[in-house]
């Protein structure tokens, strides 16, 4: 059990996941309109909620808690194998978002931010070397991650090929590619691939990627945070798809 806290992220669990939550509590003195939609929800639900002193929710949350939490279960990723159970009947064509290594609980939540803005239908991370889906993840992603598909796998570069073998291409994010991201035709199913904030993709995660593309820099930075490349790789999709009538 722990805490979702702010607007967005308590809303979208109680909206979507209602059955996971436990008690819903608000500063003492909150009437406002928003704190009233969540009661509202609340109530629909049949979910306890209560009114509690600022220091209470303090006490217990660190960060900013805009006044509201829910007490609940801890949002639970998919297995591999049961990913792949469902993957043919997503509809197409089919997005993906595979993030190799980001261990920073913030990129990872404005990364799934971004990828529910997107339309992504799952996100993919390896078990190890990433960042706890947590609280700090859930605000991040400002309720991004309650209608989103995460997987967890033990062996990505496994994953990567069974992947392959189910349509979907494989393109990789590389500062040292001489494709840029907009020369490269991303309309069809595809997976975007990201690596971690310092290293990039690992070797095998590489080696397994059918494209390789680079954002190209023209300032003194010679990289960008890695959710705000996952937004503009997934944001290329889109646009391209809404171009060909894709979607």
């Amino acid at each position: 059990m722990s805490y979702v806290y702010g607007f967005h992220a308590v809303r979208e669990v109680l909206a979507q996941h209602p059955e996971r939550v436990r008690s819903f509590h608000y500063v003492q003195g909150r009437r406002d309109a928003r704190v009233q939609e969540l009661i509202a929800l609340a109530k629909e639900a049949g979910v306890r909620f209560e009114a509690v002193d600022k220091t209470w929710l303090d006490s217990r949350i660190e960060g900013s808690h805009q006044g509201v939490a829910v007490y609940c279960q801890a949002l639970t990723p998919f297995d591999e194998d049961r990913f792949f159970e469902q993957l043919d009947s997503l509809p197409k064509p089919r997005l993906l978002l595979i993030l190799d290594g980001v261990t920073d609980p913030r990129n990872l939540g404005a990364c799934l931010r971004s990828a529910n803005g997107a339309g992504v239908q799952a996100v993919i991370f390896p078990e190890r070397h990433t960042a706890p889906v947590n609280d700090v993840v859930l605000k991040t992603a400002a309720g991004g991650a309650e209608s989103l598909t995460l997987v967890t796998v033990t062996n990505l570069a496994r994953c990567l090929e069974r992947l392959k073998e189910a349509g979907i291409w494989l393109v990789g994010t590389d500062d040292a590619a001489e494709t840029s991201w907009f020369q490269t035709d991303l309309k069809g199913d595809v997976a975007i691939i990201l690596g971690s904030e310092g290293e990039g993709m690992r070797r095998l995660t590489r080696e397994g990627c059918d494209w390789l593309v680079s954002i190209p820099m023209a300032g003194a930075v010679t990289s960008l945070n890695v959710s705000v490349a996952a937004g503009i790789l997934l944001y290329e999709v889109v646009r391209q798809r809404s171009v060909s009538g894709g979607t």
